[in-house]
């Protein structure tokens, strides 16, 4: 017998609460079983399955009869709370089906805009005199060579209907490497002060130098390319096949099935173990997040700019995806999907916008 290691004791006075971050549960806890957790906290060979309150505490899992699994996690408790107590929220219903998550994704909306909405900036009531006003954007004829980003930037559009055709090898390999490849262009654009392990270049920027992320390629429709989840290796400009496809990509996303159909997409994971090596201090958590944000917003704009449509979510059914993935412990964790195809660049699904027309009409 021994205390379950995910919980946490919550003063929230004049009551006091234990919460289960792995489950998401809370319990308000009385003085009795307080101070009997105490007790068997400071010897907990005092156990008694005979107790009421000790068997209260075991069926509840604040105590656990079992093996716990080793703890892996080497940052503070503060961010393995965050990281674990944020993983699997919500899949508990996910939808079965588009339809599904169209109705509950509107009920969700209704919900939210019944609340008060939050005040404004403190500065968006300034008046544009009291404003520094930036130059104009530089008109199309004046950015040469650039003009192609710039359009990117203005065509940039998460849409959520995509078209049954297929992507070519071709453009896939090209995002692949513009956006997770290690850059040969950059290969002597390092400082030979630069250990040999830091000088791998991409796009993006990296915490350190660590160039934690790591890409797996989601393939469903591209062509020359069988269907299932690859690894992108980043320095060799390969892939490697870990799953073929058993499910529809929505049940890997909480229920988002209007993405079924979608082409191909990458799951982005950190490699927190080169994080830990790095940074003992738990902030680093942060920058793990931040380079995934950078790598997705890239990816985003070179699919643009090859004339595709973009799709992300953090909605993710993580211990069904790590499973897939072949993540099987925190070293390394999935934090977001970015997919891409040919849209006819609706921003709702046809389910959603059904209920939307619907409810317009009402």
């Amino acid at each position: 017998m021994q205390l379950n290691p995910c919980i946490f004791l919550l003063p929230k006075p004049p009551r006091l609460f234990i919460w289960n971050y792995k489950s998401h549960e809370q319990f308000e806890i009385d003085n009795a079983h307080a101070s009997r957790l105490i007790e068997l906290i400071e010897k907990i060979s005092i156990f008694d399955e005979n107790h009421p309150i000790d068997a209260a505490l075991l069926e509840a899992g604040i105590l656990v009869d079992q093996p716990l699994p080793p703890n892996d996690w080497q940052w503070d408790d503060l961010s393995k709370i965050f990281h674990v107590g944020t993983k699997d929220l919500g899949s508990g219903d996910a939808a079965q089906n588009t339809r599904q998550w169209a109705e509950h994704y509107f009920n969700h909306c209704q919900e939210v805009i019944s609340r008060h909405a939050p005040p404004p900036h403190p500065l968006a009531h300034l008046h544009r005199e009291n404003m520094l006003c930036l130059p104009a954007p530089l008109a199309d004829e004046a950015i040469d060579e650039r003009n192609g980003f710039r359009q990117a930037l203005l065509q940039r559009k998460t849409c959520r209907s995509y078209l049954d055709k297929a992507v070519s090898l071709n453009d896939v390999s090209t995002l692949l490497y513009l956006c997770l490849g290690y850059l040969k262009e950059r290969e002597t654009d390092t400082s030979e002060l630069i250990p040999v392990m830091f000088r791998a270049r991409r796009s993006s920027p990296s915490g350190g130098g660590l160039n934690a992320s790591e890409g797996y390629l989601y393939a469903y429709n591209v062509q020359g390319l069988d269907p299932g989840i690859y690894y992108y290796h980043p320095d060799a400009y390969a892939l490697t096949l870990l799953s073929r496809l058993k499910e529809p990509l929505g049940s890997l996303l909480q229920g988002q099935h209007f993405v079924d159909n979608i082409p191909f997409g990458i799951f982005i994971t950190s490699r927190l173990d080169k994080m830990w090596w790095k940074y003992r201090h738990s902030q680093a958590y942060r920058v793990s997040l931040l380079e995934i944000g950078h790598i997705s917003q890239t990816l985003q704009l070179c699919a643009t700019s090859l004339g595709l449509k973009t799709w992300l979510t953090a909605a993710l059914s993580e211990s069904k995806i790590e499973k897939y993935l072949n993540l099987n412990d925190l070293s390394e964790q999935v934090f977001l999907f970015v997919g891409a195809g040919y849209s006819n660049g609706e921003a709702f699904c046809e389910e959603l916008r059904s209920l939307l027309n619907k409810n317009n009409k009402n």
